[in-house]
């Protein structure tokens, strides 16, 4: 093979890598669906959050790809989405939250009318140089009460993981156990007369299997835990990917809960419980619908 045609061959390649690298970032399509969604932008183009619809259109090409190609996302009863405000309440794991990602991708790519959600930020991210900026700018916002008042208000979806980084950091032997709930997201859901739409996500749980939380190296970096993998941390940065799982996600019925959001806290929690009973059950039969991890 002479050198014209091993360099025709190569032009040939990187033009077609740069054809598709060029769809992900670029697609119309989704920028159509983003622009339906209602956003109560102010003068400067941005929500009381932080909130730029033209810096997601920027994201959501790649966010969509790793959606379909990466984690091969499969989605059911997205249609339980309501209208209006609404919690969506999910399990939490993997380590890293592309589960919180890959839900409220579904919800915008799968639902009709598409719908945006707000995820909840711990409060370790808004001190993590770059990522607080990108977080705002995606629409995720720090998870206190004031702030999901303010959200359920305008009408909008939460997304929520009453696991919190206990869910997200458990490791290998807990995987598929639904950690303690907060009570939270219930008095918030009682208070404001927000339906609550049980979430349940597998596949995250294999994406990173973690033997060990190593808390005090994380510390260190200013994160809950930092945990110790197959691949991590022998191959860094690199080894923090996670596995090419497939996810199934799964929306359940809206979940309606009335009293007094200052009840005692054995009331709460036994609205809780139920709440996490559905969730629980969701899990365990989307385990057994599942025929392998990664297809």
């Amino acid at each position: 093979m002479d050198l014209a045609t091993v360099t025709a061959r190569l032009l040939k390649l990187a033009t077609k890598v740069s054809d598709e690298v060029g769809s992900i970032i670029s697609n119309p399509e989704l920028d159509a669906r983003m622009d339906r969604v209602p956003a109560n932008l102010g003068p400067y183009g941005v929500d009381p959050f932080g909130f730029d619809p033209e810096y997601l259109k920027k994201c959501m090409g790649m966010v969509s790809w790793i959606y379909h190609n990466y984690f091969r996302c499969q989605v059911f009863g997205v249609a339980n989405v309501p209208e209006g405000r609404c919690l969506l309440v999910g399990n939490h794991s993997g380590q890293l939250p592309f589960d919180a990602a890959m839900v409220s991708t579904a919800v915008f790519l799968e639902r009709e009318p598409p719908r945006f959600v707000r995820s909840m930020i711990e409060r370790f991210v808004p001190d993590t140089p770059f990522i607080s900026t990108f977080m705002a700018r995606c629409g995720q916002i720090l998870g206190t009460p004031e702030n999901c008042r303010r959200v359920l208000s305008n009408g909008d979806a939460i997304l929520v993981f009453p696991e919190g980084v206990g869910g997200l950091n458990k490791t290998w032997r807990d995987r598929y156990r639904l950690q303690e709930f907060g009570q939270g997201f219930m008095r918030l859901a009682i208070e404001t007369a927000s339906p609550i739409v049980p979430v349940a996500v597998i596949g995250a749980e294999e994406q990173a299997p973690t033997f060990i939380n190593a808390k005090f190296i994380g510390k260190l970096f200013g994160v809950p835990a930092f945990p110790i993998t197959p691949t991590n941390p022998l191959l860094p940065v690199v080894g923090l990917l996670p596995y090419p799982t497939r996810y199934r996600i799964y929306f359940g019925k809206p979940l309606q809960f009335t009293g007094d959001a200052n009840d005692e806290d054995e009331v709460i929690l036994k609205k809780v419980d139920e709440v996490k009973a559905t969730m629980q059950a969701m899990i365990d039969d989307g385990l057994a619908a599942r025929e392998h991890v990664f297809w």
